[in-house]
């Protein structure tokens, strides 16, 4: 059985070295290819100095030399840690002192953040600089270590490992409350075992072609990338540009002749909204794969109606689970617009447990053969199993509190991860996602679901995308629930229109007090909407004695009040 990440990719290069493994703005690249820059590139790693468990940073773009970055530092016995080009220094200098890397892997246009990251970097010794692409670092940026010149040098065959299944693969920073990127640790044995389910269940093989959408320090793209790799089918990167292109997407899937498509549900939701998948379009996509969140109703009847020949699976895990803990592939295209899309039961290896405070599972009502006659109630959704990270890098208080002890567990290994996600069992059996428990607030005394509110405004034609958050008030209320908004295309919208197409859906208490129209949501670098971001406008306009403001009145709300982001805040 193959243990470590690499050994996958070594086997299909040994087996079918001619055959194409990576596709990249017309640059296709053999898996001999492949293997011989990765084994290259672990020997050079090597002789600079590279140890065992050191943390080597992948500062680069989307492209084939980042794949080869990855391979070849797993193949060194390192852990690759991939930051985001997009990043300010500052923040990935904390990322750097975090990991306390030992190399970092540069390519593309990155000289200039390298050179703040490192002037804003607080580190015990300079890390060593590698240089992966032909172009060579401007004057005043850093000089490289070593560059991809001196690969040419070291051999192409493979060096014998010293990890095991147990040892860190990758090292993937999320953001953390307290301003300081926190990182989640994560084996090649878990990971591993994704694949292998992943690889069985949905039948992938050498004859597939899978897109890699979603950037490289998002766990999503482990699964893509090796499930490919693995597979000995094609992967195909998806150029970062086209992702707030829906039609070029489209064209993307279309011309690349993708079997197998994965992406956040935003993206889908992006280009329903925008029209650019056609009846019967993508004649050989097989697959479409969603996560990361849930995933609009509508959305999801508008790409089954246009696909019927396509399989449709909600994938559903947090980073600190080793992406994926369970799965729900749509039986048939719903039929009700509000009805919720399951995540479903969880993947072999694993186990969705739904607790009380206490970690007592919640009330249940079940028949003789414990399978449940109507649905459970809401409570905080736990994951047992196989895939649980080892922890945060370095943080042991925080790894306490978020890996729990199983109570009458088999011993100090069998854990829970808690994801701060509520979630019920249905009289079906399956699991719902419900909310985030930070997205529950209470209101002039009413218990609200901020997600119950997005889940009927993504029901409304009028809107494009929507996202709902809170930020605290100073009146009787608490909390204010804020709709920040894109109009469809060609559909015009009023505040009047969409607050009563809500109410129709909707408690009163439950309508938003505060509406901001955008012309694209923010994003964070995952392709999430960015709450913060949004809670910081609403929370800017609302301390701003210069608002532009609409007042529509209500039987239960006094007034409401509508910003154009652009009004708001002189943007644009």
């Amino acid at each position: 059985m193959t243990t470590l990440l690499q050994q996958g990719v070594t086997a299909q290069a040994q087996a079918r070295p001619e055959a194409v493994a990576l596709v990249f703005n017309g640059v296709r690249m053999t898996y001999g290819a492949l293997e011989e820059a990765s084994n290259r590139l672990a020997h050079l790693l090597v002789a600079a100095g590279c140890r065992r468990g050191d943390r080597v940073a992948l500062l680069m773009p989307k492209m084939p030399a980042a794949i080869v970055a990855m391979l070849g530092v797993l193949k060194a016995d390192a852990i690759y840690v991939p930051l985001n080009p997009a990043d300010p220094g500052a923040r990935l200098a904390l990322t750097l002192e975090s990991s306390d890397c030992r190399c970092i892997l540069a390519a593309g246009p990155v000289g200039p953040v390298l050179r703040d990251t490192l002037a804003t970097a607080a580190l015990q010794q300079r890390p060593l600089i590698g240089w992966l692409d032909a172009e060579t670092p401007s004057a005043g940026e850093p000089a490289p270590s070593f560059s991809w010149r001196d690969l040419a040098a070291c051999p192409a065959t493979p060096r014998a490992y010293s990890n095991t299944g147990d040892d860190v693969a990758h090292i993937l920073f999320t953001s953390g409350s307290t301003g300081i990127p926190k990182g989640v640790m994560i084996t090649h044995a878990s990971v591993g075992h994704v694949i292998r389910w992943a690889l069985a269940y949905f039948g992938i093989d050498r004859t597939d072609r899978i897109s890699q959408h979603p950037p490289l320090r998002f766990d999503v793209s482990t699964f893509d990338i090796f499930c490919a790799l693995w597979a000995g089918a094609e992967l195909h990167l998806v150029p970062p540009e086209l992702n707030l292109l829906p039609h070029k997407l489209a064209q993307f899937i279309r011309e690349s002749r993708l079997t197998q498509w994965f992406s956040v549900p935003s993206v889908l939701n992006l280009m329903a909204k925008f029209d650019a998948v056609r009846q019967r379009d993508f004649p050989d996509l097989r697959r479409v794969l969603f996560a990361g969140e849930a995933i609009p109703t509508p959305t999801l009847i508008h790409w089954m109606r246009r696909l019927p020949h396509a399989q449709f699976t909600n994938l559903y895990g947090p980073t600190e689970t080793t992406i994926v803990s369970s799965y729900y592939t749509v039986p048939r295209c719903p039929t009700d617009e509000r009805a919720p899309v399951p995540i479903g039961t969880a993947c072999d290896g694993e186990e969705l447990l739904i607790l009380d405070g206490q970690l007592r599972p919640v009330a249940q009502v079940l028949d003789e053969r414990l399978r449940p006659l109507a649905e459970g109630e809401v409570g905080d959704l736990y994951i047992r199993g196989v895939g649980l990270s080892p922890g945060y890098w370095r943080d042991p208080e925080k790894t306490r509190s978020a890996f729990l002890p199983f109570p009458g567990g088999a011993g100090p290994h069998d854990r829970l991860y808690k994801t701060g996600d509520l979630a019920r069992r249905g009289a079906d059996g399956l699991f719902y996602f419900v909310g985030r428990a930070d997205m529950q607030i209470k209101s002039r005394g009413y218990r609200i679901e901020l997600g119950e509110i997005e889940a009927a405004l993504n029901s409304l034609p009028s809107l494009r995308e929507s996202a709902v958050v809170a930020i605290p008030s100073e009146g009787f209320e608490g909390w204010l629930v804020c709709c920040a908004y894109v109009p469809a295309p060609r559909n015009g919208v009023s505040l009047e229109g969409l607050r009563k197409g809500l109410a129709a859906l909707v408690p009163g208490y439950m309508l938003p007090a505060r509406w901001m129209r955008y012309d694209a949501l923010p994003k964070n670098a995952n392709g999430k909407f960015d709450r913060p971001r949004l809670k910081e406008d609403f929370a800017k306009a609302e301390s701003s004695p210069e608002k532009a403001q609409v007042k529509t009145p209500s039987p239960d709300d006094p007034g409401a009040t509508e910003w154009s982001v652009n009004a708001a805040f002189g943007r644009g």
